[in-house]
């Protein structure tokens, strides 16, 4: 099969970087462009990041040579390549015109920053939760005057370790949800060289999290009408969002009461067994099992388990019956696999499938 032609918007960056590792050997997709701000511009890749290279493995041979381009030249980063994914780091009125200016050159853009992510007609995909949002991009396209491209986000980060779990049980219907999510330095595109002070230390306060953390389920769970995404009434969810020292993965402590109460057993079988189209597809990047529970006490801990399933997966564990809510539980997934880049390529993989994603020519 020959592969698609994809470019990275903002491809230096923690999150370009983590993109870049995980279309490594890719069997759809093969990174031909790369673009960034415009003191990148013109230098080869492996020039543009230098030292800042923050991935755990080496970076590719195959991107080592690609000369960077200005991002803002949209002509000459969209004429080589099928579609796109953006995490360009920008205000979110410059990402919304820029992401829309590619869609308009018939570039499908796959995104990971926030800036669509309430545009009515802007689908943000969870794929094993809302494909059926995928829909809206024919009404999206109409609006942009394009034939093939348009844009598709994915949620916030955080929301990945708690909403999987509250959506495999929705048949018992989640209405009230008290979180807090305990997350990781990489999730502001740090590490601990980068931001010494988060050494030893706690931050209770990221900025726009909280908002995100309750509004996005209800987006995520929405329905699609007259070509736009209306959010769901409830379930009721209120958040904490605090920062900790550890470099990948976002925990969530989660408390939850249900319109009918499920029995543990319930609970679990429902996790355990819970799978989404992707799993139904195969999809390249899929986990096989999307959640896993564990019965271990002392689990999910970001350090054994962010990388679960290639860090595509959620865990899961400490369910207990609570004296306030119906249930309390942990969850964990991998912030920068599953909460960015590894979602968006996920996304990008149905969308394929779906037959939204095509060869230019």
């Amino acid at each position: 099969m020959e592969k698609l032609k994809v470019g990275i918007l903002g491809g230096t960056g923690m999150v370009g970087q983590r993109f870049i590792s995980l279309l490594e050997n890719h069997p759809w997709f093969e990174v031909v462009t790369i673009a960034a701000s415009p003191r990148s511009a013109g230098k080869t890749y492996e020039e543009a990041v230098g030292n800042r290279w923050k991935m755990n493995t080496p970076m590719p041979e195959s991107v080592k040579q690609i000369h960077v381009k200005d991002v803002n030249d949209i002509e000459d980063v969209s004429k080589d390549v099928d579609f796109v994914f953006s995490a360009v780091d920008m205000t979110k009125e410059e990402i919304k015109a820029i992401e829309e200016a590619y869609a308009k050159t018939e570039t499908p853009v796959v995104s990971n920053n926030s800036a669509h992510r309430w545009t009515p007609d802007v689908p943000m995909i969870i794929p094993e939760i809302n494909p059926e949002h995928m829909e809206v991009i024919e009404a999206q396209r109409k609006r942009l005057g394009t034939d093939r491209g348009f844009v598709v986000v994915k949620p916030n980060c955080s929301i990945q370790s708690y909403t999987p779990a509250l959506h495999a049980l929705k048949e018992y219907g989640p209405k009230v949800v008290v979180a807090t999510t305990y997350q990781a330095i990489s999730g502001a595109g740090k590490n601990f060289t980068d931001w010494p002070e988060m050494v030893d230390n706690i931050i209770p306060y990221i900025g726009g999290e909280e908002e995100k953390s309750e509004q996005e389920p209800l987006r995520i769970w929405g329905k699609v009408i007259n070509g736009e995404i209306v959010k769901a009434e409830g379930p009721v969810i209120t958040t904490q969002c605090i920062r900790v020292p550890v470099t990948d993965g976002h925990t969530a402590a989660v408390f939850v009461s249900f319109e009918k109460k499920p029995t543990k057993e319930q609970i679990i079988h429902a996790w355990n067994n819970f799978k989404g189209l992707p799993q139904e597809l195969s999809l390249p990047s899929a986990p096989k099992q999307f959640i896993k529970y564990f019965e271990e006490e002392n689990r999910p801990q970001a350090n054994l388990d962010r990388d679960y399933e290639n860090g595509m997966g959620v865990t899961l564990g400490r369910l207990r019956e609570d004296q306030v809510f119906d249930y309390k539980f942990v969850g964990l997934s991998h912030n920068t696999v599953r909460g960015a880049a590894g979602g968006a390529v996920l996304t990008a993989e149905l969308l394929k499938a779906k037959g939204y994603i095509t060869k230019k020519n």
